[in-house]
């Protein structure tokens, strides 16, 4: 990856999200990009997202004032795929190192399926930087009601509400939504932390979390809108829940 000297890393897990992802990539705001690199990781996908991607580019690309203006344009993003589908784990592991060796001061994971706000990374960068964070999630719970108004599922709210009052108890920072996937990294956590030994699964962000927690970084979070379409998960309900008990009784021991 050759990458100019950047202060943001954002990497974009994709999988099936032909639909969504152009979209998702406009909404980045043009003073974040400018002083970004944005890496689409495809895990896999069996729709048409690499078409997906290569239409926004082509899009970028006509839509610039000039040809310098659309090289500069095009040497912001970046798009990688995996043969097969690894899973969420190893695409977060791929985004962190990429994110890491970018030099970039902070790393930023956003969703290709368009359920997390791309036009909030300015104000979420800024909030690491103004308040020396070194993690900062979004919750779609901060503010009372936001959550069903957005369309999360009932089962959904509930069972990440029961599960995030079982982890404020055995955690040091309390927050509202530690199952939101929208999450901003400082690089001088991310250097702490053995990538090789964190979980494949989508579980992997509540291990980050209690890492963070456990080694006293600063963390907080910032409400975001909530986003559900009709879009079709893969996670399974009852695994993430066992994997939530498995990270809160660990805390409580060690």
């Amino acid at each position: 990856m050759d990458v100019k000297s950047i202060d943001y890393f954002i990497f974009v897990p994709a999988y099936n999200v032909e639909s969504t992802l152009g979209e998702v990539l406009c909404k980045i705001e043009e003073s974040v990009l400018a002083r970004a690199h944005v890496l689409v990781i495809d895990d896999g996908s069996r729709d048409g997202t690499a078409q997906a991607y290569d239409r926004f580019m082509s899009s970028c690309v006509e839509n610039a004032e000039s040809a310098e203006n659309a090289r500069n344009l095009k040497s912001h993003f970046e798009y990688f795929k995996f043969e097969q589908n690894c899973g969420y784990g190893a695409v977060v592991k791929k985004g962190l190192a990429e994110g890491i060796a970018s030099g970039a001061a902070f790393v930023a994971c956003l969703h290709g399926d368009g359920q997390y706000p791309a036009e909030k990374l300015g104000e979420f960068f800024a909030e690491m930087e103004n308040c020396n964070l070194d993690l900062l999630q979004g919750s779609r719970h901060a503010i009372a009601g936001d959550a069903k108004r957005g369309g999360m599922p009932l089962y959904k709210r509930v069972g990440g509400a029961f599960l995030t009052s079982l982890e404020n108890l055995a955690f040091r920072v309390k927050l509202t939504d530690r199952h939101s996937g929208f999450i901003v990294y400082s690089s001088r956590f991310l250097k702490t932390v053995d990538l090789n030994r964190l979980s494949m699964s989508f579980d992997i962000d509540l291990e980050l979390i209690a890492i963070a927690d456990a080694r006293r970084f600063a963390i907080a979070e910032l409400p975001i809108p909530t986003r559900y379409a009709d879009e079709k998960s893969n996670l399974n309900v009852v695994t993430y829940g066992m994997r939530v008990l498995r990270q809160i009784w660990r805390r409580m021991l060690f």
